[in-house]
């Protein structure tokens, strides 16, 4: 299995500003991104930001960083721009590994990885997990979806889908319900993605705000396996940061 993660990092977040810096036990939160990144199996790791505060942090515990422009809306156009600069294969597989995500399990980045290596007709890689509760089901920062037989994305939505019928909308959760909770970790073909970036936001991406959608919208498969792990918090606001801190402590 050979393949790369780019990290992206933004300084300038609106809920918690300067967050790859923010410490967690003596190092900045970007650091334990890096460190658990290096326990996969990926040949090479790439810190990607538009800030020199966390290019020099990043760079003096080690990791390697590529600059990309401050006009990225997403952390997919940094991608694009990554794998634009180093120069890298159109079939080369790229994991996104978001850089607030200090409790990514290694061995579900090599899944997401080897899924797409794994099935030519995807351009994109991703995983998921139960539905753990109710609460979680209707809420609508929970990102649902649903797949086909062989693992393919039919649709990713904010909203309780499928819609059991006879149960709703009674805020409950049936004993082995088929509910998904998207885990925001991708793999992507590195052509795919000088394709991706050319396209303009569809109106599904606009509606639910996922980005994901412009990736069906346009023709393109999304392969999704439940994670064979599930992945701790990633952190969003303060109240995120106490909590990975505390998880951490006893890690």
């Amino acid at each position: 299995m050979s393949y790369s993660i780019v990290i992206p990092a933004r300084y300038a977040s609106t809920r918690l500003p300067a967050k790859p810096l923010r410490d967690i036990h003596g190092k900045p939160l970007v650091q334990h991104v890096f460190e658990c990144a290096k326990k996969s199996g990926a040949d090479d790791i790439i810190i990607a930001t538009d800030d020199d505060r966390i290019a020099e942090v990043a760079r003096g515990f080690g990791a390697p960083v590529c600059m990309t422009s401050v006009n990225c809306a997403t952390g997919t156009d940094r991608l694009a721009e990554v794998v634009k600069q180093q120069g890298y294969d159109e079939n080369r597989v790229v994991v996104n590994l978001q850089g607030d995500e200090p409790l990514m399990p290694p061995e579900v980045i090599d899944q997401v990885a080897n899924n797409l290596l794994q099935r030519p007709a995807a351009s994109v890689s991703t995983v998921c997990a139960r539905v753990a509760s109710a609460e979680e089901l209707f809420d609508p920062n929970v990102v649902k979806v649903v797949f086909d037989a062989q693992g393919y994305a039919l649709y990713f939505s904010r909203a309780p889908i499928p819609w059991n019928r006879d149960q709703f909308p009674t805020e409950s959760l049936a004993a082995n319900s088929p509910h998904f909770r998207h885990i925001g970790l991708y793999g992507y073909r590195a052509g795919f993605l000088g394709r991706f970036v050319t396209w303009p936001a569809c109106v599904l991406e606009t509606t639910e705000s996922l980005e994901q959608l412009r990736v069906l919208f346009n023709g393109e498969r999304i392969h999704v396996a439940e994670a064979i792990k599930r992945p701790g918090p990633g952190v969003d606001t303060e109240a995120d940061l106490r909590a990975v801190q505390k998880i951490l402590a006893t890690a």
